[in-house]
């Protein structure tokens, strides 16, 4: 009985160790991210120790049966399977912690879901980013956590033999074994009070990454892969009605004067002429370009660093929205905030429920309703997150991916260079333009991808040659310019209307604290159709809200799509909602709040108003658009 228990406890402390060994880890590879003192560090072990207790209470439990089982039999099979089992679970420990470590630099977020659901949908897709230094540095470091996981079990627990000897089993052995197996609920649970171990046990500091630094990454994990479904609960600070009332108020109780934000545009005062005396034609030919990675920064209109010259002077020559901020962090999020008005929900992506995509109203069917043909034109896998199924749900007739590309110019990781894909975009706008289908209104959607890790782009700006990330950005921004000016060219496009931004939020400059600085992405409105130039407007606003503004230019309604406001509509408030995993900022013109629902924190907090030092309206606000939309995905 003496050594079941002490092979037992041996188990449980091993795990723990792992994971407080960890942490100094995590420390040391982002330590000029982090930027943590020695008493920092010591904080970070302490403030995760009950989670790490608490991972190891889980894996633990298996064991703490199998010993039950040896106290129960003479066979030495148990302890064999034991070896399995610990074997198996240093190697899923290794790979969960590995996977996080390459990972966080770029996303910024302890290990959740998201990389399974883009492995599951397309290996290769979601393998493009991974140098093969990734690769040496992961399986080198799998290894070495897996080896001295499995010789730290070798040489303590894996030296006690439990079996009973032939003629000594006792009856209560196995029983005192079984409750202090039963035991570990404590630690799993994380106390004996009401409150349960969740992620806001890590979380001590105003330091977000110090708090991530606590985050042991396997309950991360885990904690998301059981908050993939259920939405009706999730997020339940309040009942559905009320949240419902909140949010109404956010978007729409505070008028905005668009007069004053966008001087000179013709057609008077009121808010339908604001929007409907923007375009030349109410049935312009649409040719949105997405594009990756991009922010603010990169543009010296919105005060950034003249990276994009192109894109700036296209913004500089229509219209550009100066506080416009991305939805969400990751393409297939932020793809369905822009096509279907949906923002991006902080624990999960609507493309990965197809049956619930299927049932939005989207921005390209509200168009194909209207007569209109559209076409999506990308480089990469359109099976990557379930990107086919939604294009095609979403009323695109016409898909471009990698396929239709011949293999000599599939020469990035992601498929297709972003000249080829302008390329392929021009000549199919152009066939449209002159062919049979000519006097169709269409739509034309065109995603980049160059400027994605790993950076690796067919271009050599002499001002960024030791600066990757920043050549990237001016390839594609060199490709944009070229395919706008062969647009010029083309008889339609004095009818056409050119709508540029990101997908999400960018990649430049690296490690933005700041999720305001992070999100803050430009939007552009350019062509023929458009008759203003050179305007800005200053209201805040989101991606979201892109659709129903266009609609309305359009003078279209923009029936169904819940989240999306025009935002030339004098009684639209100026407000701009964004999120992450595990956060979700408000914006307003005197006030931002991002708080940390799983933790229930405030993480960030700026603005100029009196509520900014309390909690009140934004932060209620915050918890009713979480509930809000999460009632909403599950009513889909």
């Amino acid at each position: 009985m003496k050594k079941a228990l002490l092979k037992f406890l041996w188990i449980y402390l091993l795990f723990v160790v792992v994971f407080m060994l960890m942490k100094p880890v995590f420390l040391t590879v982002y330590a000029s991210v982090v930027g943590a003192t020695a008493a920092q560090w010591l904080a970070v072990v302490r403030h995760g120790l009950s989670m790490d207790l608490c991972v190891a209470g889980y894996l633990t439990v298996i064991p703490g049966l199998m010993l039950v089982g040896e106290l129960l039999s003479r066979g030495g099979w148990l302890r064999r399977a034991m070896d399995i089992y610990m074997a198996v679970a240093a190697a899923l420990v290794a790979v969960i912690y590995c996977l996080d470590l390459g990972l966080y630099g770029s996303w910024g977020f302890r290990l959740d879901m998201t990389p399974v659901f883009y492995f599951t949908t397309s290996p290769t897709a979601a393998m493009a980013s991974v140098e093969w230094w990734h690769w040496l540095a992961g399986i080198t470091g799998m290894g070495a956590i897996c080896w001295g996981m499995w010789l730290l079990y070798r040489y303590t627990a894996g030296q006690v033999e439990v079996a009973p000897a032939r003629g000594r089993r006792r009856v209560w052995e196995p029983v005192v074994m079984l409750l202090v197996t039963g035991l570990l609920f404590i630690p799993i649970r994380g106390s004996v009070t009401v409150s349960t171990m969740n992620l806001s046990r890590a979380y001590f500091s105003t330091n977000q990454r110090l708090n991530h630094a606590a985050v042991n990454p396997v309950f991360s994990l885990l904690y998301s892969a059981t908050h993939q479904g259920g939405f009706d609960k999730e997020y339940d600070f309040m009942d559905d009605e009320t949240a419902a009332g909140i949010v109404g108020r956010l978007l729409y109780a505070s008028p905005d004067s668009v007069a004053k934000a966008l001087p000179g545009v013709p057609g008077g005062e009121t808010a339908d002429s604001l929007a409907t005396g923007l375009l030349s034609t109410s049935r312009p030919d649409i040719v949105m370009v997405i594009l990756e990675s991009f922010s603010a920064h990169l543009i010296p209109s919105l005060g950034g660093e003249n990276v994009a010259p192109g894109l700036d002077s296209l913004a500089r020559e229509g219209m550009l929205f100066t506080n416009f901020y991305a939805s969400s962090f990751r393409t297939d999020r932020g793809l369905a905030a822009i096509l279907s008005s949906f923002p991006a929900p902080p624990s999960t992506s609507l493309l990965k429920y197809v049956d619930k995509f299927e049932r939005l109203p989207s921005f390209p069917s509200i168009l194909r309703d209207q007569g209109y043909d559209a076409a999506y034109y990308y480089g990469g896998d359109a099976n990557f997150t379930n990107m086919q199924a939604y294009l095609v749900s979403s009323g695109f007739s016409t898909i471009v991916s990698d396929k239709d590309f011949p293999v000599a110019d599939r020469t990035s990781k992601w498929g297709a260079h972003d000249e080829k894909v302008f390329a392929k975009a021009f000549e199919g706008i152009k066939d449209a333009a002159t062919g049979r289908s000519r006097g169709v209104p269409r739509l034309s959607v065109v995603q980049t991808s160059s400027s994605h890790e790993p950076f690796a782009v067919p271009y050599a700006n002499p001002r960024f040659v030791s600066e990757p990330r920043k050549n990237a950005f001016a390839y594609t921004d060199s490709c944009l310019t070229v395919f706008v000016d062969s647009l010029r060219t083309l008889p339609n496009w004095q009818k056409t209307l050119l709508v540029v931004l990101p997908d999400h939020y960018g990649c430049w400059p690296e490690n933005i604290d700041s999720p305001l600085e992070r999100h803050h992405i430009p939007l552009v409105l350019a062509g023929g159709a458009l008759t203003v130039g050179g305007e800005r407007v200053d209201k805040l606003a989101s991606q979201t809200d892109l659709a129903a503004t266009l609609l309305a230019m359009m003078g279209i309604p923009s029936t169904g799509l819940r989240y999306s406001r025009d935002i030339f509509d004098g009684e639209t408030a100026p407000v701009a909602v964004f999120t992450e995993p595990s956060l979700i900022g408000v914006v307003t013109p005197g006030d931002t709040l991002v708080y940390n629902p799983d933790a229930d924190a405030v993480v960030w907090r700026g603005g100029e108003t009196p509520e900014a030092q309390g909690e009140a309206p934004l932060l209620t606000a915050a918890k009713a658009f979480l509930r809000d939309l999460y009632a909403t995905l599950a009513r889909l």
